[in-house]
């Protein structure tokens, strides 16, 4: 990646703090084109809450959402049929019996993986690991070159199977300072055939990561302090990556927040928690609107029958209705 996108994102360290609450949840619409996507009637409801800070909403085939309390440390289900959240795992991001470790030492991405397993991002326990339907763990992920990985945070498959994911240092009880850091920087890797390979490594604090349609290109949220900033890479056919940009700018907004967790729907549009809520880019990158939230977004997912998102903010689950079906993940 170009020196020069590098110097544009450097800034002030990572803050989950929350900007002040919206007084209602809304739709705000910035560009025509956000009609073919979100209905002049569609509305941001609130379906669950009480939780400390959510993160990684994930749509299972059994009809039921799972989603990471980052500073519960613990792992949740929801269920649509009785409105009830339940503990998957708790403690969800560490082995039981071990202390926290970190500033948010529990669960993080999650992303269903072959044979009906989740691949969960483990912050306590600096690991990526695979769970199976009667919770048993396997570790994926650990190391790099020998050296433990940062703190995995998000996570996607390419349709040959192998797993992109990023590792930037907000699990670190002090980030980049931390001395328990061994890697020297905050990557985006690659995870295929029992190999990890490092495609990115001079992004600052790489977080949300999500593939076009098409996976020719592959989008990563880098999430450092006043840059807010979409970068867009080309993917080649053996997964290695190229040809690194901006694709789309969130600092014109006055409200804090970093561009966090992103999706992407089956028209290619982007989906990235931001500034204020959910914002939503063409695949030219042009901001179309904003799915403003009342508390500070960190995720979104697709699920019910494709076109409902599911946003993870703070405290809360949300969930708006859309026009538009999600794009359809590997395992899904």
């Amino acid at each position: 990646m170009k020196r020069l996108l590098l110097t544009a994102i450097l800034a002030a360290p990572f803050c989950l703090a929350q900007a002040p609450p919206a007084a209602t949840a809304e739709v705000v619409r910035l560009d025509p084109g956000l009609d073919a996507i979100v209905s002049p009637t569609a509305v941001i409801e609130k379906v669950v809450t009480g939780f400390k800070y959510l993160e990684a909403p994930l749509w299972r085939p059994s009809g039921v959402l799972w989603f990471s309390d980052l500073s519960g440390d613990i792992l949740y289900q929801w269920s649509p049929t009785d409105g009830k959240a339940t503990e998957i795992l708790n403690p969800g991001g560490h082995d039981p019996g071990k202390p926290p470790q970190g500033r948010y030492p529990g669960p993080n991405g999650l992303v269903n993986g072959p044979n009906h397993a989740v691949i969960l991002c483990q912050h306590g326990d600096r690991r990526i690991v695979s769970l199976t339907a009667d919770l048993k763990m396997t570790t994926l992920v650990d190391r790099y070159q020998g050296q433990r990985v940062n703190s995995p945070n998000d996570l996607v498959y390419a349709p040959d199977g192998s797993l992109y994911f990023t590792d930037p240092t907000f699990g670190l009880a002090k980030g980049n300072d931390d001395p328990e850091k061994e890697l020297k920087f905050n990557g985006v890797f690659r995870y295929a055939k029992g190999k990890l390979e490092a495609l990115l490594t001079d992004l600052p604090m790489p977080n949300g990561i999500g593939f076009s349609p098409d996976y020719k290109t592959l989008y990563v949220s880098s999430s450092q302090g006043n840059t807010r900033t979409l970068i867009q890479c080309d993917v080649a056919a053996a997964g290695t990556v190229s040809n690194c940009r901006p694709f789309a700018d969130l600092s014109s907004s006055p409200e804090r927040g970093v561009p966090d967790g992103m999706k992407i729907d089956s028209l290619g549009n982007v989906y990235s928690a931001g500034p204020g809520g959910i914002w939503v880019f063409s695949p030219d990158g042009k901001h179309l609107g904003t799915l403003r939230t009342p508390e500070k977004p960190s995720n979104c997912a697709w699920g019910d029958d494709g076109k409902t998102l599911y946003i993870t903010a703070a405290t809360s689950v949300y969930r708006i209705r859309l026009k538009v079906a999600g794009e359809k993940a590997l395992y899904d």
